[in-house]
């Protein structure tokens, strides 16, 4: 039963037991005012959880509306949602205070690091909550990919690999010339990116305390490794593949070429990527934030920033841009990226972030001694993989250092 489910039974029993006294014409005994009493405080504190409840929701819509307004609205007309709704839509508040709400034993495992001094492996009971699917409101690599999901654990895809032979011109009755675009079925699985972190049962009640827990503390966390994984995962069980590490990615430039082309550089890159086997359109660049602050403070031999100043844009022209893209193109700037390397790409169409079940939020106070404790501990993951149909939509720069 729902909290307002059970205030209205306490009310109906209280009534019932006021007609009891009354209907027979006299007055109510000592056992009836003391149950009368008993069931009137459970009902005060009903509302009082009611209310606080209602309140904490109030909170929580209001942060959601902010995100919103950040957040596209994806396909289906159903609106991306913080993770911070979660403690809504779980109830956490309700629940550790009552004990009610859905509670399931594990049924597997969990295991911990070695070195983790505060979680210990084996069968633990937990409470879970809602799958959310949430949008990020910065710019990552995940942004660049195509975004898909699957019901399935791994997925066979079919990639471009080497292209043989060429169209052309053709007599009437000739023989066609042959294209070979040598396609191969590629194996993805899904990885698991997670992180644990604990809290107490009074910062449960804390609903602001608690949505920044789960959104900057955990979330967060979760999309840094992500970035990580996505660029530069050697494919070893149980990391991703990372587009860095794709076999048949176009490169260009080497570490001893002239400091001062690299941008020259890049933009063969863009050129590679448009001209290569794919054909694909470039449509982001990925760059460390400290070769982006090479590039952004380059100046010409009048002393003047080619990306603009730090009050006008070139030569006093137009306003400041306060991260302008390289060459005009989307460019995400992430330490994610190693600093000497530029990843350009036609991200959109040549490869494409899978997803099951969006980010997951779980909490449980059941691991070790929490109970005895009143520690929560709150596990946030996600399980993705990455597909790329044709790695000649990606260029590797090395940047010159000579």
């Amino acid at each position: 039963m729902t909290l307002k489910e059970q205030l209205a039974q306490l009310q109906k029993d209280m009534r019932a037991i006021m007609e009891h006294a009354t209907s027979g014409g006299r007055e109510i005994t000592d056992d009836e005012m003391t149950e009368l009493e008993a069931k009137s405080n459970e009902a005060i504190d009903l509302k009082a959880r009611i209310e606080r409840s209602e309140k904490a929701g109030d909170i929580l819509s209001g942060i959601g509306t902010a995100a919103d307004e950040e957040a596209p609205e994806p396909a289906g007309g159903t609106k991306a949602r913080s993770l911070g709704d979660f403690a809504k839509d779980a109830g956490m508040f309700d629940r550790w205070r009552s004990g009610a709400g859905r509670r399931e034993a594990s049924t597997g495992t969990e295991f911990k690091a070695a070195t983790d001094p505060f979680l210990v492996g084996g069968l633990g009971q937990t409470q879970y909550g809602q799958p959310v699917n949430t949008r990020l409101r910065r710019l990552t690599i995940a942004d660049l990919f195509a975004s898909g999901s699957l019901s399935g654990s791994s997925l066979t895809y079919p990639q471009q690999g080497p292209v043989t032979g060429v169209p052309g011109a053709v007599a009437e009755g000739a023989a066609k010339p042959q294209i070979n675009f040598a396609w191969a079925n590629v194996n993805e699985v899904l990885s698991k990116l997670a992180a644990i972190t604990k809290v107490s049962d009074e910062s449960m009640e804390d609903t602001p305390y608690l949505i920044s827990v789960i959104n900057a503390q955990l979330v967060q966390r979760l999309q840094i490794v992500e970035e990580d994984q996505l660029l530069n995962g050697n494919g070893t069980a149980p990391n991703i593949r990372g587009i860095l590490q794709r076999p048949g990615i176009q490169t260009t430039g080497t570490a001893g070429d002239p400091a001062a082309n690299n941008l020259d550089t890049i933009f063969h890159a863009i050129t590679l990527v448009e001209t290569g086997p794919a054909f694909a359109p470039t449509d982001g660049i990925v760059v460390n934030p400290v070769d982006y602050e090479k590039f952004r403070l380059s100046k010409d031999t009048n002393e003047q920033y080619y990306g603009g100043g730090p009050f006008t844009g070139a030569y006093g022209n137009d306003g400041i841009a306060q991260q302008p893209g390289i060459w005009g193109y989307k460019t995400v700037v992430t330490p994610a990226i190693s600093a000497g390397t530029v990843l350009v790409g036609s991200f959109s169409l040549g490869g494409q972030v899978f997803r099951k079940g969006g980010i997951r939020v779980d909490s449980t106070n059941s691991d070790v001694n929490d109970f005895q404790n009143n520690l929560v501990a709150l596990r946030a993951e996600e399980r993705l993989l990455l597909a790329v149909y044709y790695p000649t939509a990606f260029v590797k720069v090395t940047l010159g250092t000579a």
